[in-house]
């Protein structure tokens, strides 16, 4: 029988799981052994996992489940250096040269587990079937503002913390802005899901987008569009051939731009389209500053759904749900797409 082992996130201000229970209730029916670790943060209670007939384990008790036990998370696991042994689901950040990347298709190698990136879960038609796009875009705007409203009161953003809803998030961004002006922003990959979760946001904070995608970046730039709005908000994934949005020249030259908002959040990649910055940032400091005079802030929170981590899972489950219920088939669909891909990265390390 397949088992899927949903394991407790242990990165932390990641509160989000990537099934419910309406959806662990219908793997269930479906003839899917189903055990649900316990959690300290996770967002959604536990007794509805109960409810649905899913088995109870200890916090992290992972590394011990049954060696045929599927390990499903979102974030990255702790970086101690084991040998992974199980087959994995998770968002593995490992197929674009980043160092850490490598050093989990090392684990995978040594222990003979598998990785199937949720990154690369595709369809036939090469979408992905599942994506945290939206709620992703949408946070990653509303903190791209209190950014530029804490520059505009001559500081850099404060702490930044999850919320119990959309409609909180605007209440609270809206208090931060109160007597404030209003800033133009321009959003790359504006067509996709996270360029249409930031557009959103945005409207509904009464600030002016320039929306482009594919047609606006088609020539590979140079750009200097972008530096002629106060902020700029990078909304596609990083990947080779990918234009470069902001030089690194940009700290210098003149510029209205004073916070990017790099919301695909990819700094280690080498094919980042953003060069000033060379790392994420995090809850506590979301603005990394740049250059001091004039401003340039960039914000770039690589979990940022988590921010409202009830209504993000809730939507990415459901998404997900029907891949979920092929885990009987892992050799075809989106599965076997994942384990070919994982193959092709792993060889090479």
């Amino acid at each position: 029988m397949t088992h899927l082992w949903v394991r407790a996130e242990q990165r932390p201000n990641e509160e989000r799981v990537g099934i419910t229970p309406e959806g662990a209730a219908a793997l269930v029916q479906a003839g899917i052994n189903v055990t649900v670790e316990r959690s300290s943060v996770r967002a959604i209670p536990l007794d509805g996992y109960l409810d649905a007939g899913c088995r109870i384990a200890a916090e992290n008790a992972w590394p011990t489940a049954p060696s045929d036990a599927i390990i499903f998370g979102l974030k990255e696991l702790p970086e101690d250096g084991t040998p992974l042994t199980h087959r994995h689901i998770m968002f593995g950040h490992a197929y674009k040269g980043q160092p850490a990347g490598r050093m989990l298709l090392q684990r995978f190698k040594a222990g003979g587990g598998v990785l199937y990136d949720l990154e690369y879960l595709v369809g036939e038609d090469g979408r992905r079937v599942a994506a945290f796009g939206y709620w992703a875009g949408y946070a990653g705007a509303a903190v791209s503002l209190q950014c530029w409203a804490a520059q505009q009161r001559g500081g850099i953003a404060g702490p930044v913390r999850k919320v119990p809803s959309k409609d909180a998030l605007l209440a609270q961004l809206g208090k931060e802005m109160a007597g404030l002006g209003r800033p133009r922003a321009i959003i790359i990959g504006a067509l996709g899901r996270v360029g249409t979760g930031a557009a959103d946001l945005c409207t509904a904070m009464g600030v002016a987008v320039t929306k482009w995608d594919m047609a606006e970046t088609a020539s590979g730039g140079p750009f200097p569009e972008v530096l002629q709005h106060e902020i700029f908000l990078n909304c596609i994934l990083a990947r080779p051939g990918c234009p470069v949005f902001v030089p690194a020249s940009a700290k210098t030259d003149p510029r209205k731009l004073t916070v990017i908002g790099d919301i695909a959040c990819d700094p280690t990649s080498d094919f980042s389209p953003i060069k000033v910055y060379d790392r994420a940032t995090e809850w506590d400091a979301p603005a990394l500053r740049v250059h001091e005079a004039p401003p340039l802030d960039v914000t770039a929170i690589d979990n940022l759904p988590s921010l409202m981590p009830v209504e993000s899972s809730q939507d990415y489950a459901a998404q997900l749900l029907p891949s979920l219920l092929t885990l009987t088939a892992l050799d075809k669909g989106v599965w076997g797409r994942a384990k070919v891909e994982f193959d092709r990265h792993v060889a090479g390390v």
